[in-house]
Parts: C-alpha cells; sequence; structure tokens
C-alpha cells in the first residue's frame, strides 16, 4: 500500500520550508562541509572572520544534534499556531527578526566584554590572527592569561543556531496561550506557559550574567525573547476568538 503522506503534510509553509532548510544545512555541514559552522556562523563585527552575510545564515547552523532536536522541536510545536495567527509573511518576519533581535544583544554583551579588556570594542589590534588557518596566535602583553583566553573566544569563535528566533516564538506563545500547560521532557510535570516560559527567561538571565555554561550564547536569548515581546505589543497581536 502506497502513502503521499509526509511528516510535513498539512503544516504551514513557513514552518515547514523553515524545517526543511534547517535540516539540509545540518545534514550537509555534518556529511559535506564540516566548516560550514566557521563560515556560515556569525563572529563578532571586529573579528576579521566576520561576513555580513553570516547575520542571517547563523540562524540555520547548528553545533550538534541536540542543538539541533530541540530546537526544531520547538518549531515543531510553537510555529504552526504562531504562523497561523500571524500569517506566513509576518510569521517570516518575526522569525528573523527575533533572530536578528538576539544576536544584537549578543554583540552588546560581547562589545562590553571587550570595552572591560581592552578600553575598546574594536580590539583586533590586541590579537595576532591567522587567516590561513581560521584561528587567532599569540598573546598580548598587556594581557592576563584569563583576559587573553575571553578576547579569543569572542573573536575566535562563531555563534550559531536558530535558538535566537526560538525564545521570541516560545515567548509570544506564552503572551498568546498563557494558560496552556507545557513541560520539559527531563521534568514531565505540566506547568501553564505565564509561569514556564518567564521562569526559562530568569534562567537564561541568572546564566547569561554568571557566565555559567559560556559555550551557550544565553543573552542572545534572552534578545530573542525580548524582541519576540516587543514585536507582539507593536504589532498587536491578539489571539484570535476561535482559539
Amino acid at each position: 500500500m502506497y502513502s503521499n503522506t509526509s511528516p510535513f503534510s498539512g503544516m504551514p509553509p513557513v514552518v515547514k520550508n523553515l524545517l526543511i532548510i534547517n535540516i539540509i544545512c545540518f545534514v550537509g555541514s555534518a556529511l559535506i562541509f564540516p566548516g560550514a559552522n566557521r563560515l556560515f556562523g556569525v563572529y563578532y563585527p571586529d573579528s576579521p572572520f566576520f561576513k555580513v552575510w553570516q547575520v542571517i545564515t547563523y540562524m540555520f547552523m547548528h553545533g550538534g544534534f541536540t542543538h539541533i532536536f530541540f530546537n526544531m522541536f520547538a518549531l515543531f510545536m510553537f510555529g504552526p499556531v504562531l504562523e497561523q495567527i500571524l500569517g506566513s509573511k509576518r510569521f517570516l518576519n518575526f522569525y528573523l527578526i527575533t533572530g536578528l533581535g538576539a544576536l544584537l544583544l549578543q554583540f552588546i554583551v560581547q562589545g562590553i566584554e571587550v570595552y572591560e579588556i581592552t578600553g575598546t570594542v574594536a580590539a583586533s589590534q590586541w590579537l595576532r590572527f591567522d587567516m590561513l588557518a581560521g584561528v587567532v596566535k599569540g598573546n598580548h602583553p598587556g594581557l592576563s592569561q584569563d583576559d587573553f583566553r575571553k578576547l579569543v573566544s569572542i573573536y575566535n569563535t562563531p555563534m550559531v543556531g536558530a535558538s535566537g528566533a526560538i525564545y521570541g516564538l516560545l515567548i509570544a506563545f506564552g503572551y498568546l496561550f498563557p494558560n496552556t500547560p507545557l513541560m520539559l521532557i527531563f521534568f514531565p510535570v505540566p506547568i501553564k506557559a505565564k509561569y514556564f516560559i518567564p521562569v526559562m527567561i530568569v534562567i537564561e538571565l541568572f546564566l547569561g550574567v554568571s557566565r555559567a555554561g559560556t559555550s551557550i550564547a544565553h543573552f542572545a536569548h534572552i534578545g530573542g525573547a525580548l524582541f519576540g515581546f516587543l514585536l507582539i505589543k507593536l504589532w498587536g497581536i491578539r489571539r484570535p476568538n476561535y482559539w
């Protein structure tokens, strides 16, 4: 017996295409082009590895299976209902703007960190770059080892992932459907969205300020949520009566 149904059947077009593009980019970077994250992930703007297209392409790259799985699972769960409410064009704009908002806040935080170390937000002259190898080398005599490592991390580590845009979707869903029960996979206790999502944001803020788990761009998550909330308020989005 033949069935022409697919996992994407009945799914609104923008969510469907975002899922497909992210999966293709992940598989392609894993199997065909292992260096894709360094080319399409986004660097701090003063880094010589920064390219203008990265501000968009970083949203479609991911650091591993767990990273893409949870992002795409959230897009699959919350995206369709939001696309139906916003409409496909506005939903795509929402997704991209929250991703850019996430990046903006991350850049601001990185700029503050660079300024605290060097007294300027453009400190590339404090480092030595091997452009062929794509790495930072050497040390500056005016920097401690900890400060040097922090600068290297900022200038030499690309940010990847749709997490900023996903947090924008989460905050929009929580605002429009505050009484919907949500659960974490590893903590299967239902909690209403109006409590669940703000707690997640507070945790991200704590982790960002404490700089715990520094490989995760916590402030990008907060930036995505912030821009998501601002867009919902600015556009005057309300849950339709039929919901």
